[in-house]
This record gives structure tokens, C-alpha cells and sequence, in this order.
């Protein structure tokens, strides 16, 4: 589809599959965690530093993309709401529900293996009954705690600053002056890279890095301009051209980048923290190497992943609830199969194996179960041509 005719609420195909692929890489990171030097939830007792390139490669851009393609989803969504308060009540209903109920009723399961690791001597029942719904440190675990399901959180509170943006009077006339200085010269490439170093190298030695919805200055430096980089591509289309001419520069400064991340990470591997000039180089690299693949991503799905295919639609509609239920999977499965000694084959198929047909059937039952697909954020499916935009 060319500049010139596509609009906000056209559907772009190429980015639903970015989306699919980029919750696939979620999974198998996740399941090589078990198996990485780094410390994770819970691990097979194989540690593999072979595993730190390839990771250390990834980390960088796998949640910033998704952030990326949710901003390009939420423009179709402001086109399609009756307005920022609808828009805003869309939101809430498609990922704060989910966000309750997993909460409530999966999350928990992870919290009783992370609380059985420090000696926590009761089932499950009685974990969940009783003592999981505390607030404070128990068995070395912090409570309340969202785990994996931050990403609907910081979603969320990202898409309520774009609403208060595009209620105000001179939202489209903003827009167009961004979208118009982006578009000059190389800005589109080397703005938002100085914009995501910069603040995250102010704050590296002066705020503690770390998760948490108003603690994570680190984070929302990267996730929050992606989200709306990606927005204003939608709306601002005419981006796509200078995105295009500038993918090939931004193939090497991914490369570049990721090469001194993985550097730093191989010289400093598990929980060794380097000298603050390495740690610097680190950041700064991650944040180049995060704006440079969401350029080149999205110039590859645009020039040859924008057509549909009659497998895009389910695997889309299956993101969600596998979203919600792989993390949890992936570490009940690790800890109960820790007695059996598997090999680390055998541990990887089998972490695979069920990881995926837990997504599978979670999806399967949101569809059959009534009112289970919303809990699970699964939408009902649209004829082909719909405009339905993506849950994230």
C-alpha cells in the first residue's frame, strides 16, 4: 500500500505479523531464561553462556517493537473511537480486564513458586486463599506484583497520555509539524535515538534502574517515545517514505549497536556489573539498537510482509491469552520438573512443548468458553478486510 492511500484506519498486515512474531520471540526468550547465566524466576539448573550473544542481541528491541506496533494499533483505535473518552474506555475494557483477571487467577501461580524457592511449606490452595493476597516481603517475595503482565500496565498508562494529547485543540497541528521536521534531512533516525539516549543516560548513575510503573524511568525513556513514534507513523504517513530511505543505515546502526551489547554482556556476563564507562556504552547502545530494528522491522513488513493470509487472523487473536499464560507455564513446568534431572534437551523440548499447547488451548477456550475471551483478551474475529485493530 503506498503513502499516498494509506490512512490511520487502514489495517497494515505487515505489522499484525511483526506483532505475531515478536510474542513467538517473547516465548522462546522466555523459555532460554530458564537456561541462561542471568538470574531468572526459576532455573533448570543448566546454565548456558552460549546463551548470552544471541539474548543479549534480542533484548534490546523485543518489548520496544511491540510498544512501536501498539502505538501504530492505538492510531486505527482513536479513528474508530467516538473520542478520547471512548477511546480511553476501550482501552481499559480490552487490557485492564484481562490485567484483573489474570491477577486473580494466574499470576498467583507464579508467586507460590517463587515463594516455595525461599521455603514457603503449603500447596497451592492455601497460598491462594490465604497467603497471596499480602502486601510487603514474604519468603524474600515482594506483594502485590503484576510479573510479566507490566507490559499491560505501562500500555495502558501510555495510552491514557495519548488520549489527554489528541483531546487537546492543536493535537493534529502538532502532529503535522513533528511528522514535517522528522521527515527533513535524516531526522527521523538520529531524533528519536538522541531523544531515548540522552534522558536514559541522565538518569543511569542518578535513578536506580528498575521495573515499576513509577519508579521505571529506564524503561518508560525507551517504551514511551516508541509508542509514540509508532502512533505517528499511522497518522503521519508520509513517515513511511523517510522511514524506507533510511533502513539501510539503520541495518547498520542495529549491527553496530548490537555488537557492543553483546561485547559488554560477554565481558560482564550474569549479575556482574561492569565499570561505569562499559555500563554507559551498554545503554546508549541499547537504546540505538532499539529505534534502529523498529526502523528496519518496520521497512521489512511493509516492503514484504503487507498481505494477508488466512492463518494471520487467528495467530493474532492468539497473542493475547498466549501472552498471558506462557510466563507462568514456562516456570511452573521448570520447577516441577526439576526433581527428574532432565537433560537439557529433553528440558527445552518439553518446556517448549507444553508452553505451546497451554497457549493453544487458552486460546481454544476463550473462543468456546462465553465471556471467558474477554477476560483472556481475545476479540471476536472480523470478516477479511475488517478494520479490527490489534488488542496491542
Amino acid at each position: 500500500m503506498s503513502e499516498g492511500v494509506r490512512t490511520a484506519s487502514s489495517r497494515h498486515y505487515g505489522l499484525d505479523w511483526l506483532r505475531i512474531a515478536a510474542f513467538g520471540v517473547l516465548i522462546l526468550y522466555h523459555i532460554a531464561m530458564a537456561f541462561s547465566p542471568w538470574h531468572w524466576v526459576v532455573t533448570t539448573g543448566h546454565a548456558y553462556p552460549a546463551l548470552i550473544a544471541p539474548m543479549a542481541a534480542v533484548t534490546p528491541w523485543r518489548l520496544g517493537l511491540l510498544f512501536a506496533v501498539s502505538g501504530y494499533a492505538s492510531a486505527t483505535l482513536v479513528v474508530r473511537a467516538a473520542g478520547p473518552d471512548a477511546f480511553v474506555a476501550e482501552r481499559s475494557r480490552r487490557l485492564l480486564i484481562p490485567l484483573i483477571f489474570a491477577m486473580l487467577a494466574i499470576v498467583p501461580l507464579e508467586m507460590w513458586v517463587r515463594v516455595l524457592e525461599g521455603g514457603y511449606p503449603h500447596g497451592y490452595w492455601r497460598f491462594w486463599l490465604v497467603d497471596g493476597w499480602r502486601v510487603g516481603t514474604f519468603y524474600g517475595v515482594e506483594f502485590p506484583s503484576w510479573e510479566h503482565l507490566w507490559f499491560l500496565v505501562y500500555l495502558w498508562t501510555y495510552s491514557l497520555l495519548l488520549a489527554a494529547f489528541v483531546a487537546t485543540d492543536d493535537a493534529a497541528r502538532r502532529m503535522d509539524r513533528i511528522a514535517a521536521w522528522l521527515s527533513q534531512g535524516s531526522r527521523l533516525l538520529w531524533a528519536p535515538i538522541a531523544l531515548m539516549t540522552g534522558v536514559r543516560l541522565a538518569a543511569l548513575f542518578v535513578v536506580p534502574e528498575g521495573q515499576g510503573l513509577l519508579h521505571d524511568v529506564a524503561g518508560h525513556s525507551q517504551y514511551l517515545p516508541l509508542f509514540a513514534l509508532g502512533f505517528l507513523i499511522a497518522r503521519r504517513p508520509v513517515l513511511w517514505r523517510s522511514l524506507h530511505r533510511h533502513a539501510r543505515y539503520a541495518m547498520l546502526l542495529a549491527v553496530v549497536a548490537g555488537g557492543i551489547v553483546v561485547t559488554v554482556e560477554l565481558q560482564y556476563p550474569g549479575d556482574v556489573v561492569p565499570p561505569h564507562l562499559a555500563m554507559a556504552a551498554n545503554r546508549a547502545a541499547r537504546s540505538v539498537m532499539a529505534w534502529a530494528m523498529v526502523v528496519t522491522l518496520f521497512h521489512l513488513a511493509d516492503r514484504h510482509l503487507n498481505h494477508d493470509h488466512r492463518w494471520r487472523g487467528a495467530l493474532g487473536r492468539a497473542v493475547f491469552p498466549a501472552y498471558i499464560v506462557h510466563h507462568p507455564v514456562i516456570v511452573l513446568v521448570t520447577w516441577f520438573t526439576l526433581p527428574l534431572a532432565l537433560g537439557p534437551w529433553t528440558e527445552a523440548a518439553l518446556l517448549l512443548a507444553i508452553t505451546l499447547a497451554a497457549c493453544i488451548t487458552a486460546y481454544l477456550l476463550a473462543r468456546a468458553v462465553p465471556g471467558l475471551g474477554t477476560l483472556l483478551g481475545v476479540p471476536a474475529p472480523v470478516r477479511k478486510g475488517g478494520t479490527r485493530a490489534a488488542i496491542c
